[in-house]
């Protein structure tokens, strides 16, 4: 069977473009059909896409190209987990953004281009990690600071209508729908049942 060499890009949200990583993979030579693509964060492999190469696609003999490292992964532990099963499945890691990984040494001196790999993806995977820590710590303290200034997230609360009482007491009473009340009340199902909730008004549906 005929060694292939497959492509992987990752970008940590929807809201981000990938075209600059598979740029860099067809300018290598990876056909277009042959790449993956993850929109998802980079703290585990836990990734539709790439858990699908890895298990499914992937050969002994075949060759797995990224343009940086930190697109496997942000955790040092599972860059270093990954590249060990990749080296005991027989399948070559080329970073694009790492040019020894790209080298082709002698036969025989193939300890020298791991050793050296092993030392630059050692660094690399440290600076990924502590990356991702400080991602995480940027937007813990943004979130305190919105906070300190009365800033809420998600979704806003269901202002109460001025004629809240009004109505639900002609519900209460009989005389109006609850589908009368809600066009009333200008508001939506969601929120009318939401408000009665809140409110602890008991009304027969």
């Amino acid at each position: 069977m005929e060694c292939k060499e497959f492509g992987y890009a990752r970008v940590s949200s929807k809201g981000q473009h990938e075209d600059r990583q598979l740029e860099a993979l067809k300018e290598y030579g990876i056909n277009g059909r042959d790449i993956i693509v993850d929109k998802e964060s980079g703290k585990d492999i836990n990734r539709l896409g790439y858990l699908s190469l890895k298990n499914n696609m992937l050969r002994s003999g075949d060759t797995l190209v990224v343009k940086e490292l930190d697109r496997l992964s942000r955790s040092k532990a599972d860059i270093k987990n990954e590249l060990e099963y990749f080296k005991q499945k027989s399948i070559r890691v080329k970073i694009l953004d790492i040019p020894t990984t790209m080298a082709d040494y002698p036969k025989g001196q193939e300890w020298v281009l791991e050793m050296v790999n092993n030392i630059l993806i050692e660094v690399l995977g440290s600076i990924a990690e502590e990356e991702r820590i400080k991602i995480i710590r940027r937007q813990r303290e943004g979130i305190e600071a919105a906070h300190k200034k009365g800033i809420e997230f998600g979704r806003p609360n269901i202002k109460k209508p001025e004629n809240w009482d009004e109505v639900m007491c002609k519900v209460q009473s009989g005389e109006m729908k609850i589908v009368d009340a809600m066009k009333k009340l200008g508001i939506k199902k969601t929120s009318f049942y939401k408000l009665k909730k809140m409110y602890l008004v008991k009304v027969a549906d």
